[in-house]
């Protein structure tokens, strides 16, 4: 009964992945038709395979639409992966990216880069932005662990929440002290609306090496879920695959961050939807959580775009409405026993 209720399992993964892959191609295509310039469907398909570039709307859509599609799933995708891979780890339902300091950490440092090398390269801000995603990670574990009755994960919602208000203050600060208060906010609003060719080139390859190390990592961090004394009993390496595993959230945040800015709740809610749709096994949940990371910040810019024609809503704004009760609800789930 178990091994057929887990080839259901495996079938059903295989649908959503098939179902969700289908479903990110159509809203490519809409994301690319829909926006400020009126373009056809016939323009569109005639841009990716006939490419002319004395056609303004040919250049339209592959230098400014596609990459900007591209961007929103590869973003989602990657902030989903992360959230996945530090709740497996820390068997803490709460965890992610945007409440565990990394993206205000990788927006911090960002900040401080814009201020003291004015002009820096694309290159330049993404490992300014790793650097961050690491800093903000170090600083809530290291206040949580000196708490009264050790790491719960309460304990660490509430550290990364102050560490998030804490380094988005210092933000704030230099961009007014500097005068890049502007661009200091892009990267507080979240979206992808500036994206260029360049930052998909660079930051796309860094997403590639996150996701097969994630994929990698993943038998290990399904084990590692049952609890730390259940994997190293089975014979995992824990320590190592914390390690490795927090590499994969800093590459896959801090390239993430460096496109889209501070967009939140993503890695999670995504994840809690994967294991509710594929079971435990993080060798479905990772690349599901992916598609579907993908597909929920490509429409969220879609809306985004659409909500408040002819302006724009930042896609930061939008998943934040889907997230903050999602996450008042699983804090007060986990409240309970804390």
């Amino acid at each position: 009964m178990k091994i057929k209720e887990q080839e259901n399992r495996r079938f059903f993964s295989i649908i959503i992945l098939v179902v969700g892959v289908i479903t990110l191609f159509f809203s490519i295509i809409i994301s690319v038709r829909f926006g400020a310039s009126d373009l056809t469907y016939r323009d569109v398909l005639e841009a990716i395979i006939h490419y002319d570039h004395d056609n303004s709307k040919h250049v339209i859509v592959r230098e400014l639409r596609l990459p900007r599609s591209i961007a929103a799933i590869c973003v989602g995708a990657a902030l989903a992966i992360s959230g996945a891979i530090m709740q497996g780890m820390t068997r803490n339902p709460l965890a992610s990216p945007s409440i565990m300091g990394v993206t205000s950490g990788a927006s911090f440092t960002i900040a401080i880069a814009l201020a003291l090398v004015p002009g820096i390269s694309y290159l330049g801000m993404m490992i300014f932005s790793f650097v961050g995603a690491g800093l903000g990670v170090v600083m809530v574990f290291t206040i949580t662990s000196f708490s009264k009755g050790g790491i719960t994960p309460v304990k660490l919602a509430l550290a990364g929440t102050a560490i998030t208000s804490l380094l988005t203050s210092l933000s704030t600060a230099i961009g007014i002290k500097f005068d890049i208060a502007k661009d200091i906010n892009f990267w507080f609003s979240g979206g992808v609306s500036s994206v260029q060719p360049q930052h998909v080139y660079f930051s796309v390859p860094f997403m590639i090496v996150g996701l097969l190390l994630a994929l990698f990592l993943s038998r290990s961090i399904s084990i590692l879920s049952l609890g730390e004394d259940v994997a190293k009993g089975l014979g995992q390496n824990t320590g190592l695959v914390k390690f490795i595993g927090t590499i994969v959230v800093l590459l896959l945040t801090g390239a993430a961050v460096s496109i889209a800015g501070m967009i939140g709740f993503v890695g999670l809610v995504v994840p809690h939807i994967t294991r509710f749709l594929v079971g435990t096994d993080y060798r479905w949940i990772i690349p599901c959580s992916a598609v579907l990371g993908g597909i929920l910040l490509l429409v969220a810019d879609i809306f985004g775009r659409m909500v408040n024609d002819p302006f724009e809503t930042p896609v930061g704004a939008i998943t934040a409405i889907i997230g903050v009760p999602f996450f008042l609800y699983l804090a007060r789930k986990e409240g309970r026993g804390f």
